[in-house]
Parts: C-alpha cells; structure tokens; sequence
C-alpha cells in the first residue's frame, strides 16, 4: 500500500500557532462584548482579520490519504451545519450525558481510517471534511441529487421501489431513544457505479411514507459518491423520505461534527477477511436529555458529532423504530439480478469469520439507559440473493448474521 503524506505539513508550530489564534479570537472577542466594543484605533488584535487569517491557515492544511482522498482541515464553525439559518454564528454544543450501561472502558481507537495511517490529524478548533472534486460531481445522477439517497418509500419489506433490498433486524411499538452496535467490516464487491452496498443503523420514526424521518449511520461502499470500492464511515438523514431533505456526511447543512481526528465519508482500515481476523467497528446514536438532539458516538466515548433536533419533525420526541443490517441497491443491468454483494457477499448460515455479523445490539429507553433489544425481529426482502438469522448469547447479546453474494442459480 502507498505510503500517506501530507499535501501541506500539520507541525507541531502550525497546530500552536492554531490554538494561539482560537484562543486569542475568543478572549479578543468576549473583551470587545464586555467593554461595549472597541474603537478600531484601540485594537491591536482584530478578531475578524485574524480568523480570515487562521481559515486561509487551515484551507491549506490537507492530509493527503493512500486511496487517493484530500482531508481539508475547515475550522469547526465553518463547516456545512452553520450555513443553516438555524446554527448561524453558534458554536457547537459541550459533549452531552452519556447513557448509562455503556462500557467506559477504554477510549477506542480513532485511528481506523486510511487517512490516519501516517499519524497525522486536524488541530484542535478544526474538522477533517472529505474534499469533493469535480469527478464526484459528475459522477452524480444529477447536481440535486448529489450526496443524497434516491427517494423510497419504505426502508424495509419493500425492494420494488429503486430497486433497494435489505436483510435487517428491528424492534418497533415502543419509544426509543437511541441505538447501539457493533458491525464487522467488509469490502462486498459492488457490480456498477450506480449501486452501492451498505451496513448501517436506522433509528426511525414517522410512517413510511413522505414524512419519514431518519438518521443512520455505519459503512458503506458507493462508488458512484465516492469513485471507488473501499468500506467508508457514513451518516444519513432525511425528514422526508430522502426527497428534498438531508444528505450523506457533510455534503448539507445538518449534522454538526465535534471531532478532529475522524473524516467522516473517509475509507475504514482494516477490514475484515474470509476466514481471517474480523475487523468490527461500534456506533451509538442517542438523544440528549438536556437539549434533544442526536448524538453520534465511535467506540467507547469518542463523540462525532451531533444531529440538531431542529432538523427533523418525529424525530423531534423519539424514534418508534430501530433497524440494523445491510441494504443494496439492484439495478437489473441486463435484466438479470446484481451480483453486488451485501456484508461479506456470505449468506449469514457460514458464521463467524465468513458472514457478516452485527452484535451487542441494544437501545435507550426514556430514561437514557442502554438497555436489551426484548422482541428483535429479522427479515430479509429476497433470501435467495441475501439472507439474515439472529441469536443471543452471554457475549455478544442480540445478534446476527446476514449477507449473499446476489446473483446466483437462486437469485436469477
């Protein structure tokens, strides 16, 4: 594998100078609200040209990843959320209370992307954001649709609409608060530019029709948003059944990023391999109990970022329903099913170390506990081309294995 490098090195002088300028903006600033302003004649220090400074500063600073990607380091309070009339001049929120139940030992990693690989990251102040190039513009069905799933009509039960097939397991008919698990990592090969195949989990509410609300996160492969075929860290929302609202990562206004260290939309390294060691990453999606929006969280405590409450209409109150496992788009090229592959392109009877899997699933309750999922129900769209069995142990809890390989003597 090539060896990472940087388009522009991050020093240890350039992160100081970083902070000195965050730092001195923001006492700059707060001394200028407390005295009443100063005259332009009395400031030594102008807040506004020394940020306009500080964004041309980390403009410039880029990690250059293997696969290929440029990782932009944007200052925190000019990344795409605070375009939104809603979050305009705001900053983003304190980390909120955390569940209890959930496992404090240990941090987790934060290096599990490619970008990483040389050590590098964003300054503290700033967010690693995923540069979009031209090619991914063209790539794209058209200019409107860019970052955004097709329209649906349902998430599950249902593959007739765009072709979207799933094999996933869900709890519903109580209010849930948040999710939590744990999936493996793969690189299911993806047959055409305009399918992808993904493993994700769906926090829900709304009906299933155009005032669906959710958000979702896991990985996915997509080369028609991305131009190739590696695993990549994803987040979704929609409030209208992924019509004319919400987008993948950070392509809109909406999910308000925290961390400097992980690139959202950026390629997950490693994966999993056939009979060899399993690579699997852990997602928890919960609404704060103080302001009500949606956190998102990596491994143990390492917090992403969060979704405003303000953004979506159910989801507002609570989800009544959570949903994980793996969805792929088939497009029939040929008028034959694809043979894009879900999870491990295995079908979920192969087990551990050949089959996807998703453990240690749980929920919130109302009271922010994580808590058992107590009436999980699986269910795959064709089973023929993907399928899905579920379990529960003393280790993994609920779980699953699901996946195929697509195209075959059963799945015409």
């Amino acid at each position: 594998m090539a060896s990472s490098g940087c388009c522009c090195m991050i020093s240890p002088i350039t992160h100081a100078f970083v902070f000195f300028l965050l730092v001195s903006s923001s006492l700059c600033s707060v001394r200028s609200s407390e005295t009443g302003g100063l005259h332009p004649k009395d400031q030594t220090f102008r807040p506004g040209d020394e940020l306009q400074k500080l964004k041309i500063i980390t403009e410039q600073m880029a990690v250059q990843s293997p696969d290929g990607d440029i990782i932009n380091c944007v200052l925190l309070h000019h990344q795409p959320a605070f375009d939104h009339p809603r979050l305009k001049g705001q900053k983003p929120l304190d980390p909120p209370e955390r569940p209890s139940g959930v496992n404090t030992n240990g941090m987790g990693a934060e290096d599990f992307q490619l970008w990483r690989m040389s050590g590098e990251s964003c300054p503290e102040g700033t967010i690693p954001i995923r540069r979009t190039t031209e090619a991914d513009m063209l790539r794209a069905s058209s200019v409107t649709r860019f970052g955004r799933k097709r329209p649906t009509r349902r998430v599950r039960r249902d593959s007739t609409g765009n072709g979207h097939e799933h094999a996933v397991g869900y709890v519903s008919g109580d209010q849930y608060y948040g999710a939590k698990a744990s999936i493996n990592v793969w690189t299911p090969r993806v047959s055409n530019q305009y399918e992808f195949s993904l493993s994700q989990m769906w926090v829900i509410s709304g009906s299933f029709g155009d005032d669906l609300n959710t958000i979702e996160a896991g990985w996915q492969v997509s080369p028609e948003l991305y131009g190739d075929n590696y695993p990549r860290f994803f987040t979704y929302w929609t409030t209208d059944a992924y019509h004319a609202t919400g987008c993948y990562n950070l392509l809109c206004s909406g999910f308000v990023q925290t961390n400097n260290r992980i690139a959202i939309g950026a390629a997950i390294s490693p994966t999993s391999s056939y009979n060899g060691g399993q690579f699997d990453i852990s997602l928890m999606i919960w609404k704060d109990p103080k302001h009500g929006n949606w956190w998102l969280e990596f491994g143990s405590g390492i917090l992403v970022g969060y979704w405003p409450s303000f953004l979506f209409t159910h989801l507002r109150d609570h989800a009544s329903m959570v949903q994980f496992g793996g969805e792929i788009v088939n497009s029939r090229a040929g008028g034959f099913h694809t043979s894009t592959e879900m999870g491990s392109g295995r079908f979920a009877g192969q087990g551990f170390g050949k089959a996807s899997y998703f453990r240690n699933m749980q929920v919130v309750d109302w009271d922010n506990n994580l808590i058992p999922l107590s009436n999980l129900r699986v269910i795959a769209d064709h089973p023929n081309c993907y399928d899905i069995r579920g379990g529960i142990n003393r280790v993994w809890g609920n779980y699953f294995y699901y996946g195929g390989p697509g195209r075959n003597v059963k799945c015409p």
